[in-house]
């Protein structure tokens, strides 16, 4: 049946990383996160308070907001009482097993080390381009690529209409007669239409630009006028009685529906611009020769927000 979205096209640590399996494989990279990240702890908690200890060792409420900034204990859906818990229980496995590294000389191996060498650089990196990207996140610099952005956005025509859904033209020309006849065009919808995801509403499809639906539908209901009921149109889900009921030029859209984006562009186009920075002041000695057509190590900034 079409509806009207097809018309518009075990261990703490194991209990834990299962709980959030998911929302981790859809995490972005640090490097591109939002910055002013709000952090997990609140003020009124203490930072140096401890929530447990292994083996002597103490576990602060510092140690459960580290655990908890890290996208794969992101946790979602868990309340907060829960959440801590499961962390204190991650902390306590974390801290145990590392003992345990540790008392097996681990990390005395030259892979450890250089595994080691590894993340610390990548944090140091990531902290870095966030503490960076912070400075570029400015009322002024928002409003700039606001004002670029909706320059660049082209008006376009929206019209509101409903419609109603069925199988056959036969039953389409019936229901258009009753229509056109006088019957309230909301009520017939709601009683004959087949499409479920505007039929509780009366056939409302809302606003909508032409690109949004089927060639069909958009051709006619464009070529309407307001409060005109169309005779049947066929599209590849049947056969549609279509009322326009308003047209307009579509409005922009406010700072605030575009902010996020507007905020994601600054954060990443100012990352992009500090690593290339970097790069080109250091003394970079590469002994092979970089492969033919291999993509860019520092991707490109994205283009400023637009709204469709």
């Amino acid at each position: 049946m079409p509806t009207l979205a097809l018309l518009r096209r075990g261990s703490a640590l194991a209990l834990a990383l299962a709980l959030s399996g998911a929302a981790a494989a859809q995490t972005p990279p640090a490097a591109t996160a939002q910055a002013g990240k709000p952090a997990e702890a609140t003020a009124s908690v203490d930072p140096a308070a401890v929530v447990a200890t292994v083996n002597g060792q103490p576990i602060t409420q510092a140690d459960l907001a580290v655990a908890a900034d890290d996208p794969a204990l992101s946790l979602p859906g868990v309340d907060e009482a829960q959440k801590k818990n499961l962390l204190v229980d991650y902390m306590v496995d974390l801290k145990v097993g590392a003992q345990a590294a540790e008392a097996a000389k681990v990390g005395e191996t030259a892979d450890f080390k250089r595994k080691l060498a590894y993340f610390r650089d990548k944090l140091l990196l990531d902290d870095y381009l966030e503490q960076e990207a912070k400075k570029a996140v400015t009322p002024e610099a928002e409003h700039a690529i606001y004002d670029q952005s909706v320059k660049l956005m082209k008006p376009e025509e929206e019209v509101h209409a409903r419609h109603i859904l069925v199988d056959n033209e036969a039953e389409a020309k019936k229901i258009a007669a009753r229509i056109k006849g006088g019957e309230d065009f909301a009520k017939v919808a709601a009683e004959t239409s087949k499409d479920p995801g505007s039929k509780a509403e009366g056939g409302d499809l809302g606003w909508f630009t032409k690109e949004r639906m089927v060639p069909e539908f958009a051709t006619a209901a464009f070529a309407m006028k307001p409060g005109q009921v169309s005779d049947p149109v066929k599209t590849q889900f049947g056969w549609h009685v279509i009322k326009v009921e308003e047209m307009r030029t579509k409005p922009q859209p406010t700072f605030d529906e575009l902010k996020d984006q507007i905020d994601q562009h600054l954060i990443r186009k100012a990352q992009q611009d500090v690593i290339l920075k970097l790069r080109a002041e250091a003394k970079i000695d590469r002994k092979d020769a970089p492969t033919e057509g291999a993509p860019a190590a520092t991707p490109a900034a994205p283009p400023p927000p637009t709204v469709k």
